[in-house]
């Protein structure tokens, strides 16, 4: 019965996804923003955020019991690194934002994800507070600020104090890689297009491991939909870990507070002790947490 019940769920979790495709497109059709600073382009001014899982597991997913599991007698337990934080550290679930529900993984890359997955509190950026990327920074569970100039525009990020200068004109390529890469504007119509590049390859895309290289390309679309809602697209191209482009669809909503406003949230200062308080002359007590990847390996 459970699992009929499951499998349900998961039928009218695609069902509700392919509706909501169809609806962004169709709201998209009739509704016509108020145009921005210089009077051409739609205004995109204000603080949006994301309500959904994603940050968690951008693909469809059941809830698991933690971030960070281990096998335990019956099935997974979490590991522990997350074990005596409870439900706290559970993963809630989700109908997923890639559209297909699937990201069209490579074999050896998705292994990797699978190895990311396993060693969670060791190896996702997230936990020592380095930039989040793109698209992840969309979806972080913490607002973000579009600011819109008649030419420039810029994004601003509660998580950890990320910004985008975002280039009107494609300089060329980028000089180097980044955390969160070199964006180039253009427009399509009402939409707004952001071609990120030059990202490094040590942002994930989530808390589950997934993954991408250097190579990567992120194609994201901000359309208003309403006076208080985008539809929010990326497409993401990396030939080295994916076997074809795939994309990530969800709604952004206005923060409505009238004194909202984007906060300081600078989490390299909340993890210093754990990145660097072991080389205090006389450091706090802390134990060790085994890596199940590092394990893993010692033992083939």
């Amino acid at each position: 019965m459970h699992l009929i019940r499951t499998t349900t769920c998961l039928l009218a979790g695609a069902l509700a996804a392919s509706a909501w495709t169809g609806m962004a497109e169709d709201a998209t059709n009739g509704y016509v923003a108020p145009r921005g600073p210089g009077g051409v382009n739609p205004d995109l001014n204000g603080i949006w955020q994301a309500m959904n899982e994603a940050n968690y597991d951008i693909e469809r997913h059941l809830a698991r019991a933690s971030m960070g599991l281990r096998d335990g007698p019956e099935g997974p337990v979490p590991d522990l690194a997350t074990l005596y934080l409870g439900a706290v550290a559970s993963v809630p679930p989700s109908l997923g934002v890639v559209e297909g529900g699937k990201i069209p993984y490579k074999p050896e890359a998705l292994a990797k994800r699978d190895e990311n997955r396993r060693s969670w509190a060791h190896r996702d950026p997230e936990v020592k507070c380095y930039l989040p990327g793109v698209p992840r920074a969309t979806y972080m569970p913490q607002p973000f600020q579009i600011l819109q100039g008649e030419k420039e525009i810029e994004i601003v990020y509660q998580y950890a104090g990320a910004v985008r200068n975002i280039y009107s004109e494609d300089p060329g390529p980028a000089p180097v890689d980044s955390w969160m890469g070199q964006s180039v504007a253009s427009w399509d119509g009402d939409t707004l297009v952001l071609t990120v590049t030059a990202q490094n390859d040590q942002t994930w895309f989530d808390r589950a491991g997934n993954h991408h290289s250097s190579q990567m390309t992120v194609v994201e679309r901000y359309t208003p939909t309403g006076p208080n809602h985008l539809h929010y697209e990326a497409t993401i191209t990396d030939p080295e870990t994916f076997t074809e482009p795939w994309k990530i669809s969800m709604p952004l909503y206005r923060r409505m507070e009238p004194n909202a406003m984007i906060l300081d949230f600078k989490c390299v200062e909340f993890v210093e002790e754990l990145i660097y308080g072991e080389f205090r002359r006389e450091p706090l007590e802390r134990f060790h947490l085994p890596d199940p990847s590092a394990e893993a390996a010692e033992s083939e």
